[in-house]
């Protein structure tokens, strides 16, 4: 939530975003889908000829662009297609995995999105990006659902053609604050000064507010910063103000945030000792390992997140099939958020799949059936997931918020590891968000 982004206050009608899908490609889509062949992959060996029951979809991730980085995404989603059609498909169905380079770019996303429609995707799944105005009018235009984004858009919890398995940066937010009221005297925010920035101190704050403390201090930031000096300095000044009580610094500035952690290293000695906190999408096991592990500048911050930790054998399903399919790739970190969202969004576009049965597995029909109260398991790293058209939080404008659960890490050794026991509900904190 670090650009400028567009933000949508409504919900088209599905009327508006759903027209008909073409039974061919015109010639111009053709010529289209040819030439977004470049920084696209597909899983090897899978029937690509028409008149067959192949299921396509796309994951897409910026695959090599600096700190915002997220190849073990499309990666996994590889790994994914070979092992569910090593088992025979979905539902008897070969699954057909298509990858693009999001390249952390508006137009690539939007290359991305058009090559998804020149395919005929089924569906986009377990995908990266900051880019949501650029890919999504394309996605509902053509009326292709986005399954298990990772959560870092406004636009994800509005479209209608949006189907989120997390809560995104306002249940992280949220949750954080809740958790900084009991541990932290001052508190300092440090966002950027953008549209999308705006929006991170009611979420805080909220949090904040729940547990009897303080708003934070709202300290703006230069989006496109190569150096923070400045900031840390004004949010150390604020962090050890007032009462006497150990400050907490916050940085939201997604991947800028390790550039921040530069400068605020360099200064921090200079003051009394405050405790660092973030949230994931700032913060991610990539960006720790990255940053030094242990002897890092992140080693001691709570970190909220959407999911139980890396060692949870709940999450021992999806290690085997990386075990299975991509042992040895180390583009894939089962440790990384993004890995394990992509992970849930496969297993809700199989579920969805195989609620069809033997009917026709279209973009329609798999939107159809998550729009008609499916309920999804996720071998309870998320609750049972459900999407309704108006849900709970559509009044602060997140109408496809469905899942508003967090779990509390803290940065130990160099490694997130769980700091509470199970999930905190952050609805009823988010319900009051003064957005």
């Amino acid at each position: 939530m670090t650009g400028r982004r567009r933000i949508r206050s409504t919900v088209l009608p599905r009327s508006l975003v759903r027209p008909a899908r073409a039974g061919a490609l015109s010639a111009g889509a053709l010529a289209a889908c040819a030439a977004l062949v470049a920084g696209c992959g597909i899983v090897p060996g899978v029937t690509e000829g028409p008149g067959d029951d192949t299921i396509t979809v796309m994951t897409w991730a910026p695959e090599d662009a600096g700190a915002t980085t997220k190849p073990g995404m499309p990666a996994f989603a590889e790994a994914y297609g070979r092992w569910v059609n090593a088992q025979g498909g979905i539902g008897g169905r070969p699954l057909r995995v298509l990858t693009c380079d999001e390249r952390d770019d508006a137009v690539a996303a939007a290359r991305c999105a058009r090559r998804a429609v020149a395919e005929n995707a089924v569906a986009v799944v377990g995908s990266y990006s900051q880019h949501g105005d650029a890919f999504l009018p394309t996605l509902e235009t053509a009326g292709i659902p986005y399954i298990g984004g990772y959560g870092l858009t406004h636009d994800e919890f509005t479209s209608p053609l949006s189907y989120p398995v997390n809560g995104g940066q306002p249940a992280l937010l949220a949750g954080l604050g809740r958790t900084l009221a009991d541990a932290c005297g001052p508190v300092a925010l440090v966002r950027p000064d953008t549209i999308a920035g705006d929006q991170l101190p009611p979420l805080l704050d909220s949090g904040l507010a729940a547990g009897g403390h303080d708003p934070s201090g709202d300290l703006r930031a230069a989006e496109a910063a190569t150096s923070y000096g400045d900031t840390a300095e004004r949010a150390l000044e604020h962090a050890a103000a007032g009462t006497g009580e150990r400050g907490c610094v916050v940085p939201a500035l997604g991947d800028r945030t390790g550039i921040f952690m530069d400068s605020f290293r360099r200064a921090r000695a200079e003051h009394p000792e405050v405790r660092t906190a973030t949230v994931l999408g700032s913060v991610d096991q990539t960006v720790l390992d990255a940053s030094g592990g242990a002897s890092g500048p992140y080693e001691g911050a709570y970190v909220t997140g959407w999911y139980p930790e890396a060692g949870d054998a709940r999450w021992d399903p999806m290690k085997e099939v990386v075990r299975a399919e991509a042992f040895g790739d180390n583009r894939i970190d089962p440790a990384d958020a993004g890995v394990q969202t992509t992970w849930i969004a496969y297993t809700v576009l199989r579920q969805a799949v195989e609620s069809l049965g033997d009917g026709e597995v279209t973009a329609d029909t798999v939107t159809a059936a998550l729009d008609g109260g499916l309920k999804v398991t996720t071998g309870d790293v998320t609750p049972t997931l459900r999407w309704k058209f108006q849900d709970t939080l559509a009044s602060i404008g997140l109408p496809r918020l469905v899942n508003a659960n967090v779990t509390l890490h803290v940065v130990e050794k160099g490694r997130l590891t769980a700091a509470a026991d199970g999930f905190t509900d952050v609805t009823s904190t988010l319900q009051d968000a003064a957005l």
